[in-house]
């Protein structure tokens, strides 16, 4: 039976390589850091992690990882509802709802299950769901396996959310979805604007903070502390998988009742594994250094706004952005693999990104900042870019 399908694969594949658009996947031999070591031996500079806050290999989570490990194992051998609950589970969602200001927190293996798993228990066929046309691909999935009915409008764009919450007026419930920051673009949703229209029209909010908690607002608490609209919105996803460590696991938190909800009837949630103790243990360390000081989110912003202003300056075509990501525009998206490449001989691990990631003929480099980056560092990057940019005839 496989005979058949093997040739097709073998087909798809070879055609995605002759567009350039296959991926590979580079080997690192060392812990993330903003300077990594690959299986080459070539130690070079890390400007596309997810690693914001420079986290993922700090002292004090690793030391609380391996506490955990000691007091409590190394997995759970369950879901929640039998015997995969621990104290420690229980704390890290109390210290997230604390975070976000909002009543009750549900832990999942990844924002994917979190996003996948909140709207089918929760909305019917008599609802409709309004998305941002940008939203990351787990809310997609997620909205696919709800019955409610669909609505999409145009990227932050308020005119367009106004009319299609016109029309699902006939709606029994509406919700608004939308990103905190767009994770290929890195502009922000104007959340205090998708507040007003909700209210406006009896809608409920939702925010996905996978890239902007940790990042936005003058302590890190997202876009909802960036607007001021602390406890407005009902429900927030988010991730231990990027500022906040960068291991794994997802949360959503917002309102009692909906938590409560998802506790018995969310797939993701009941038929996966809780998250091992010694991520539970991480994060809840995490989250104690969030309250301790916002040093870290400072430096990534003054990290940002340098690099930004000097990548502009270069003369690059970047997408605006209000977050630690500068999505440097290629457009073509084999030069968005040889600019890639020609980096990395340089130094700097950056990956081109193109279709199906991010629209047909809008291939570019996503360059994520770090608080764990260097002056030093940022400068040897954007050194590299200009000469690779003049390289490759995408400068001057």
């Amino acid at each position: 039976m496989y005979g058949k399908i093997r040739e097709h694969l073998q087909k798809e594949l070879s055609q995605i390589r002759e567009a350039g658009l296959y991926k590979n996947e580079r080997i690192i031999t060392s812990a993330q850091d903003a300077l990594i070591r690959l299986d080459s031996g070539k130690e070079v500079l890390n400007f596309c992690a997810n690693n914001y806050l420079g986290l993922s290999n700090h002292p004090e989570l690793i030391k609380a990882a391996k506490s955990a490990l000691d007091s409590h194992g190394f997995g759970m051998s369950s879901v929640r509802f039998i015997c995969g609950t621990t104290n420690l589970h229980k704390v890290l969602e109390r210290k997230i709802a604390d975070f976000f200001g909002t009543e009750d927190s549900i832990l999942y293996a990844a924002c994917f299950d979190a996003n996948g798993g909140v709207f089918e228990p929760l909305f019917a066929e008599q609802d409709a769901i309004i998305s941002d046309s940008l939203n990351h691909a787990s809310i997609i999935d997620g909205v696919r396996l709800s019955k409610a009915s669909r609505y999409r409008y145009k990227n932050a764009d308020m005119a367009d959310l106004e009319l299609q919450l016109q029309k699902a007026q006939d709606a029994r419930f509406r919700i608004v979805v939308t990103d905190g920051v767009f994770s290929m673009d890195g502009n922000v949703a104007p959340l205090d604007q998708i507040i007003t229209l909700a209210k406006k029209y009896d809608a409920m909010v939702m925010v996905d903070e996978c890239h902007s908690a940790g990042v936005v607002g003058e302590t890190g608490r997202g876009v909802t502390e960036k607007f001021n609209v602390r406890g407005e919105v009902d429900i927030i996803t988010g991730t231990l998988g990027k500022a906040f460590g960068g291991a794994i696991g997802g949360f959503t938190t917002g309102k009692r009742e909906i938590i409560e909800l998802l506790r018995q009837r969310s797939r993701p949630y009941l038929f996966s594994n809780a998250i091992p103790p010694s991520v539970v243990g991480a994060g809840i360390r995490m989250f104690e250094m969030m309250a301790e000081t916002s040093e870290l989110q400072k430096r990534l912003q003054r990290n940002t706004a340098y690099f930004v202003s000097k990548i502009l300056e270069a003369g690059f075509d970047v997408k605006p952005t209000k977050s630690a990501i500068c999505a440097i525009m290629l457009y073509d998206a084999k030069l968005s693999q040889e600019f890639a490449s020609q980096l990395l001989e340089e130094g700097i691990y950056v990956i081109g990104f193109y279709y199906p990631v991010v629209p047909q003929g809008e291939a570019r480099i996503r360059v994520q900042i770090s608080a764990a980056h260097s002056h030093d560092h940022l400068d040897l990057a954007i050194n590299a870019f200009r000469k690779v940019g003049k390289v490759l005839g995408v400068l001057k």
